[in-house]
């Protein structure tokens, strides 16, 4: 199959590249600097030269592709939201007709559940999640209507010394000598090694039926203080807990999201792919994989 692919040379869509390379397909990836085209044509991908802004670059290389997988994202710009509303716009409308479309959510799109296990059915809402353009992205593709589109909703996602998160509290850790977390971090979160969630996005490229909304994540449900530990025993920190106002303070917004707990049930992407995760739990991965020598 023919795959265009937007994000390859970050964290998530590199690894998605690759098993896709792997598993036999053509991949073409956007490239939008040097930089990148070395990085996913290293990957055996195929670079075009554009960025997300580049409307007419997306729409002819998606009228060239029988897939599109789009998993760029830029969460520390304020006007990704609108980047990417056209960006989704300009990939769908070139897309042709029975083409396959996957689309890279979040589990943050979930109301905060305060611990109760949350499953696709769930409503979601802008006004309830942290990455509210995430929820619209969403719309937009499952109501498209002229291809199969799935919305892979990942959890946390770990694994090859990535994660914005992750590498955010070692960072703290390195810096500061100090890893917090919110309150007596009880709130557990769900994740998902970022091998695993690739091979999630090969399952439904290759599956050919229908589009669906899916979760992605382990059995695993970790709480946010046994994360901040082990970063902490990573890094020679300490695990400080902070108040809300404390957090708020240090962290901005970050500190209300790492408060959340809204466990994902993904027992539909298991049942409709035969998905099955594998790869090391997140705090083995954080204390004696790719992480310890990071």
């Amino acid at each position: 199959m023919r795959v265009l692919i937007t994000g390859a040379s970050g964290y998530v869509g590199g690894v998605v590249a690759e098993h896709l390379v792997r598993a036999g397909h053509e991949v073409v990836a956007l490239a939008r600097s040097d930089r990148a085209r070395e990085r996913v044509e290293a990957l055996g991908a195929k670079a075009v030269s554009g960025s997300l802004r580049d409307l007419d670059v997306l729409r002819g290389a998606a009228a060239a592709a029988e897939a599109v997988v789009h998993t760029a994202v830029d969460y520390t710009d304020p006007e990704m939201g609108d980047i990417e509303r056209a960006a989704l716009a300009a990939l769908l409308d070139g897309l042709n007709e029975g083409g396959r479309f996957v689309y890279t959510s979040t589990g943050l799109v979930y109301p905060d559940r305060q611990g109760a296990t949350v499953d696709e059915d769930h409503p979601v809402a802008p006004e309830t999640s942290p990455q509210p353009y995430k929820v619209l992205g969403e719309r937009q593709v499952l109501d498209a209507g002229h291809e199969a589109g799935t919305v892979i909703r990942a959890a946390l996602v770990y694994g090859r010394g990535g994660s914005g998160l992750l590498q955010g509290l070692i960072g703290a850790g390195r810096q500061n000598g100090m890893v917090p977390y919110i309150g007596d971090g009880a709130n557990e979160w769900s994740s998902v090694h970022v091998d695993d969630l690739a091979a999630l996005y090969v399952a439904v490229l290759e599956h050919g039926g229908p589009g669906a909304v899916v979760n992605a994540a382990s059995a695993e449900r970790t709480p946010m203080r046994r994360i901040a530990e082990a970063a902490a025993a990573l890094t020679g920190a300490q695990a400080v807990s902070l108040t809300l106002e404390q957090g708020t303070a240090a962290m901005g917004p970050l500190a209300a999201t790492l408060t959340r707990s809204s466990p994902l049930d993904a027992s539909r992407a298991r049942r409709l792919y035969g998905w099955s995760p594998a790869g090391p739990g997140l705090i083995e991965e954080l204390t004696t994989g790719s992480y310890a020598g990071s």
